[in-house]
């Protein structure tokens, strides 16, 4: 693999956890918290305190609570701390099963960790059949893992589909330049 394409993953590891945020509503730590994932901005260690109240004090809703666990796991994961970001994501899991947009981040989060590329392909597999909000994401996430464990073709097809589902998106355009179909 060249110094090319580890240097395009960990640009975009460093950028899209903040796409799989989950909506809460409201005027509540819960919602700051939110805001903060949602946003492209470096976190400050001020904001998870925030998301700490929320999940101690605030008077959530099932829903809530699992958004707030994503949410907060993806500011963690922003500030370099994949460990309890995946801590996070898998207490979000344990709440709710079926909550796309946790496998979608612990999938980026794994891509993180050193070998962890096939752990983190049935993560993205779970975020398509659960139907993420962003289900280019997830093939984007699914083709990193694939080609890091060589799965070339698996990875083209899904590059594609990222660059069909998002065709503004430059990345996984830049990604097919590299492949020579034959």
């Amino acid at each position: 693999m060249g110094s090319k394409f580890l240097f395009a993953v960990a640009a975009l590891l460093a950028a899209t956890p903040a796409a799989g945020a989950v909506t809460v509503i409201g005027n509540s730590s819960a919602r700051l918290c939110y805001e903060a994932a949602e946003s492209r901005g470096i976190p400050n260690v001020h904001i998870l305190r925030t998301c700490d109240d929320a999940l101690r004090q605030d008077a959530l809703s099932d829903y809530d609570m699992v958004a707030t666990l994503v949410n907060r796991g993806i500011l963690k994961a922003r500030l370099g701390d994949i460990d309890q970001a995946i801590v996070d994501y898998d207490a979000a899991l344990r709440r709710d099963p079926n909550e796309a947009e946790a496998y979608l981040n612990k999938g980026f989060a794994l891509l993180h960790l050193p070998d962890a590329a096939l752990q983190a392909r049935p993560m993205f597999d779970s975020a398509l059949a659960k139907k993420t909000r962003r289900p280019e994401l997830a093939y984007y996430g699914r083709a990193v893992a694939n080609e890091l464990t060589g799965q070339v073709r698996a990875a083209y097809e899904d590059y594609r589909q990222a660059s069909l589902l998002d065709p503004k998106w430059k990345d996984p355009k830049a990604d097919l330049a590299r492949f020579r179909v034959r």
